[in-house]
């Protein structure tokens, strides 16, 4: 087993018997264990070679295990540290725990089972939590991608299509089942281009009441019709000069699309109730949850209109399709509705969200895991804060508590890493800062992540990039 994939336990007790005795667990449970006398050997031996885990003694000679406690937490503050009593110091373990400590464990070992069970569940927080932080490292920041998360292959290739729309004036289609996430699409070629600073109108064309769409789109004069006490600009107008994004295009009835499609052509619309034409140099980006090309096929949709906003296509995939992508969205929408938390999610939990099909894509997603921080007890999610549709599915099994991985499901995380790292050095051609930018991680992450897969071959290691990422 690799190095880097087993937990690093170090004993530190004046006690020779002792330091053996729980090294001989330790090492029996699969973890890398290491040894000292004392706090400052301690203190020293951490500084080349970090622990994920750290027992130690709480009366030592020259430094107490309080000292070395807090000493050690703010060294390595993602370790856990846990703390060895004798029988009548329990107030001083109390203490320790209020300092940072994991947790405490009374001398003698009696019986030996208890400090195995104890060893593992401290094993097993350390896995959850450096695995939701190897997630959280990977998702990019939204003002970066406005919410477009993801490294599959068919997300990159919708970021990458953004990428060449964003400075054109030419009609786009994003196409996709409800829930994808077309309206973010939208906001990404708009925002992230020349447009960023001018008008950005969205229109739900399937919410707006069939006799007011007209008037809406278009504006209207006053006395146009009943109610109409005033003149009104329409959302073309006030898109003027950037984007107008009309979703679910295909709610438009027969004579609004007529209607588009002579704004399209003409570039100017004509008010309700008025015989005068505005002109409006506007971008169109329409999408659909509809087969339009269907549709026009069955004369439901106008076929020259089809034409007319087809000219580029974005398809958006369902979730069920990137499956890979669901830890890191489920990190996104975690930080997004419980952002100081630092919640994790269970193995069993994340093993359902990664088996459940999505009809609802993204936004039921997202509901979801609002819904689990709402009813959670705000540090884990697990099985029963999930909805019983998606909490039916029989958890994966646990790993073996001394090694690290990332497996969420029978699509094993760790390879969706390897994966996705190979294919963004790939594609920078071995640039190690233009890599963990794109992948949104650390220099000495990504050397650790290099190191760990053997990607690239052999990575120069700077003098902390031994440190716990």
């Amino acid at each position: 087993m690799s190095e880097d994939l087993r937990i690093r336990l170090l004993i530190v007790d004046d006690e020779q018997s002792i330091r053996r005795l729980c090294m001989t667990v330790g090492e029996a449970l699969g973890f890398t264990c290491m040894e000292a006398n004392s706090g400052e050997t301690a203190l020293a031996l951490l500084e080349e070679q970090p622990a994920h885990m750290i027992l130690t003694d709480m009366v030592m000679p020259n430094m107490s295990g309080l000292e070395f406690l807090e000493k050690a937490k703010k060294l390595l503050p993602r370790s856990e540290v846990a703390v060895m009593t004798g029988h009548g110091s329990i107030e001083t373990a109390v203490q320790a725990m209020k300092l940072g400590a994991y947790d405490y464990i009374s001398k003698p070992f009696s019986p030996l089972e208890e400090l195995r069970l104890f060893l593992r569940r401290m094993a097993e927080k350390v896995h959850l939590v450096e695995e939701n932080q190897f997630l959280r490292e990977r998702v990019d920041t939204e003002s970066d991608l406005h919410g477009i998360v993801g490294s599959s292959a068919k997300i990159q290739d919708v970021l990458r299509m953004i990428s060449r729309l964003k400075d054109t004036r030419t009609p786009v289609l994003i196409s996709g089942e409800s829930g994808t996430g077309k309206e973010l699409v939208a906001r990404a070629i708009h925002f992230r281009g020349t447009f960023a600073n001018r008008p950005f109108v969205a229109v739900d064309c399937g919410s707006l009441v069939p006799t007011l769409i007209e008037s809406e789109l278009f504006g209207y004069e006053k006395g146009a019709f009943t109610g109409a006490l005033r003149s009104k600009t329409g959302l073309f107008q006030s898109a003027n000069g950037g984007t107008i994004f009309l979703d679910e295009i295909g709610e438009l009835p027969l004579e609004l699309q007529a209607k588009l499609l002579r704004v399209l052509q003409e570039k100017e619309v004509r008010p309700v109730g008025s015989n005068q034409k505005v002109k409006v140099d506007v971008r169109v980006v329409v999408a659909t949850n509809r087969d339009l090309e269907a549709e026009y096929r069955n004369g439901t949709f106008r076929k020259d209109l089809y034409f007319r906003l087809n000219v580029v296509t974005v398809h958006l995939p369902a979730l069920r399709e990137r499956r890979s992508d669901i830890p890191m969205l489920t990190h996104w929408f975690l930080d997004r509705h419980a952002p100081d938390s630092s919640m994790q999610v269970t193995h069993a939990a994340m093993k359902c969200l990664m088996q459940y099909d999505w009809p609802g894509n993204v936004r039921e997603l997202e509901n979801c895991i609002e819904r689990a921080v709402a009813l959670g007890d705000g540090k884990t999610i697990d099985l029963s804060d999930l909805p019983p549709t998606i909490a039916t599915a029989s958890p994966s099994p646990e790993p073996a508590p001394g090694m690290i991985t990332d497996t969420v499901s029978s699509t094993d995380l760790e390879d969706i890493e390897r994966a996705t790292i190979e294919r963004v050095f790939e594609q920078v051609k071995g640039d190690k800062a233009l890599a963990g930018k794109m992948l949104g991680i650390s220099r000495a992450t990504l050397y650790r992540k290099l190191k760990r897969y053997n990607i690239g071959g052999r990575q120069e290691m700077g003098p902390g990039s031994q440190a716990l990422q």
